[in-house]
């Protein structure tokens, strides 16, 4: 009986010092702000990049990969004439496959020919030549062109002042919460950053494709302003 009377004095003992601890750590538990912060950059592009397709479909083979080969030799020599760089224009890949119509009367499949296709790619410094290199590759014969990605020299500077923009908005949309909760904004504890990269203007898929329909369309494209955004969550400490 001795034995257990002690045993439970020395519990009591051990959890009056518990108790104390416990609620001490509870009152050490960060007060804190979390938010998150948007800054935005627009820019004039000055780099556009391109993704076309040749595409011919013939019975014989040999006869549409030559087809395709021409107009990618002329695509390439057209990039020459408009004094891009020979390392910023190249052949992203050949594809040929045959190809079959289902004959509901014979009850199976018939070859009707080969398909092939030539994937180019190309870079421009001068975006005064953009509308030319488009309209200069349709007539070449190119068969499809990609809605142009735009994208300026110095985007990485500007991802920098739009990673700097966020932050500020980060700040300010702490300190007007701590204002009106009446505390007082103490130092950063955490941030995290994203950048996002530029999007390609609205419009500019409408505008490619209409370029074959217009009597100038070389001198007509204009590619607008790209925007560099980017995103931060920051939490901040709070002083009652």
């Amino acid at each position: 009986m001795y034995i257990h009377s002690r045993l439970l004095a020395c519990c009591l003992l051990a959890a009056a010092f518990a108790a104390p601890s416990a609620a001490l750590a509870d009152d050490d538990e960060p007060r804190t702000i979390a938010v998150s912060g948007m800054g935005s950059v627009d820019a004039t592009p000055d780099i556009a990049r391109l993704r076309l397709a040749v595409q011919r479909r013939d019975l014989n083979m040999q006869v549409a990969r030559d087809a395709t080969l021409k107009v990618s030799r002329d695509f390439i020599a057209l990039c020459s004439r408009l004094g891009i760089k020979e390392s910023k224009v190249r052949t992203a890949g050949l594809t040929i496959q045959p190809e079959y119509r289902w004959d509901q009367k014979q009850g199976l499949q018939v070859f009707t020919g080969y398909f092939v296709q030539r994937q180019l790619e190309v870079e421009l410094a001068n975006l005064d030549k953009l509308g030319e290199l488009i309209e200069g590759a349709i007539n070449a014969g190119v068969n499809e062109v990609s809605p142009p990605e735009l994208d300026n020299s110095q985007r990485r500077e500007l991802g920098r002042q739009a990673l700097a923009a966020a932050a500020t908005d980060a700040r300010s949309n702490a300190q007007r919460l701590a204002d009106t909760l009446g505390v007082k904004l103490g130092a950063l504890r955490r941030l995290d950053a994203h950048s996002i990269a530029p999007a390609t203007p609205p419009g500019a898929m409408l505008r490619v494709n209409a370029l074959s329909a217009e009597a100038d369309a070389g001198a007509s494209y204009r590619p607008g302003e790209i925007s560099v955004d980017a995103h931060v969550s920051a939490t901040f400490d709070i002083i009652p």
